[in-house]
């Protein structure tokens, strides 16, 4: 298959990429390379004759409806989007316009060259969406893909109001549409303002630890290579007009998770005095912080036969090794953009 692939210089879309590429499909990598967006993610597979890049920006509906007509793919995987929740609080403007108008334009652009090209059945656009987007959990329960919408930061209403915008696109002008709602990814190539690389990264340089609150909070991890290989999965074998929650049957408390690397780090890089636990810190918890995600995986599980392949635990330690071993892709990313910096805090 030929596939457009939107935020395809991200961390969850360069996954895709790169996977894609290795299973033979040919790829358009369609990305504004804004702050996230690193080419160097895609470094592996840039040479190949089945990738081909287009700088743009899902917000100029007239660049997306050049690279439709040149390109002319037979499936899109819309994943650009502006993702991080502290950032959402800060500046709400920015999600709302890529994260809504954008993927307007991009269902626009889309229908126009399905109705042009005869509207095959084959063609699909795969809209890929968050399990933010149903609100927060109590101790017990799951989400499941009829779990009521009910966002609680600028950044999950821009998802929400994104995917009632796909559903809308498939139910009113019949577009071959699919979704999917995944829990908090983590791996290889994740910026450094997410949990995870700033936890290993401050540990590094011994800095504080910062955990929100408590660190209660309760989130299902999934690791990014296993939600690559989801989603396409979901693409080739999932039903027209379906969603498909997609998760890593890996629920941590964050405290849990922060506590999880310092001891895989105090393994592999250890520090000259004390542990990396002992820098944890708890600071003044996240406004409107959801108290605990957790996907009910059944419908992907039942229809399509698929599970993740990595525990939390083995992921874990392969993002530790990844990140111990490329401190030429972090590095440069520390000081711009404020990566690793507390945001958030204009609530």
């Amino acid at each position: 298959m030929k596939l457009l692939v939107t935020g395809g210089c991200g961390f969850i879309g360069s996954a895709v990429v790169r996977q894609a590429i290795a299973r033979g499909h040919e790829v358009v990598n369609l990305d504004a390379l804004t702050y996230a967006g690193r080419p160097e993610n895609v470094a592996a597979v840039a040479d190949s004759p089945f990738y081909a890049f287009e700088h743009a920006d899902i917000r100029d509906r007239a660049a997306l409806s050049r690279i439709f007509t040149t390109h002319a793919p037979d499936a899109v995987m819309h994943l650009a989007a502006e993702s991080h929740v502290d950032r959402s609080i800060d500046g709400p403007g920015t999600f709302v316009e890529t994260n809504i108008t954008g993927t307007y334009n991009m269902l626009e652009a889309a229908r126009a060259h399905w109705v042009g090209q005869g509207r095959p059945e084959t063609f699909r656009f795969l809209h890929i969406s968050t399990d933010e987007v149903y609100g927060s959990l109590g101790p017990e329960g799951q989400f499941t893909e009829d779990t009521p919408y009910d966002p609680r930061s600028p950044y999950s209403a821009s998802k929400a109001a994104s995917d009632h915008l796909v559903r809308a696109w498939h139910r009113t002008y019949g577009l071959p549409a699919v979704l999917t709602n995944c829990s908090n990814n983590y791996g290889p190539f994740q910026f450094p303002e997410k949990l995870i690389p700033v936890v290993i990264l401050n540990a590094l340089a011994g800095r504080q630890l910062p955990v929100y609150g408590q660190g209660a909070n309760v989130r299902d991890w999934l690791y990014v290579e296993d939600h690559a290989d989801a989603l396409l999965r979901v693409l080739q074998q999932g039903a027209v007009g379906r969603s498909y929650n997609i998760g890593g049957e890996n629920e941590r408390s964050n405290l849990e998770l922060v506590r999880a690397l310092c001891a895989i780090l105090d393994g592999k890089r250890p520090r000259a005095e004390g542990q990396y636990a002992d820098l944890i810190t708890f600071v003044a918890d996240r406004p409107g912080h959801d108290a605990r995600y957790a996907i009910d995986p059944g419908r992907i599980r039942a229809e399509l036969g698929w599970r993740p392949s990595v525990t939390l635990e083995e992921g874990l330690e392969r993002t530790v090794e990844w990140y111990l071993a490329n401190e030429g892709w972090w590095r440069p990313l520390l000081d711009p953009n404020g990566a690793g910096q507390r945001r958030g805090l204009s609530a």
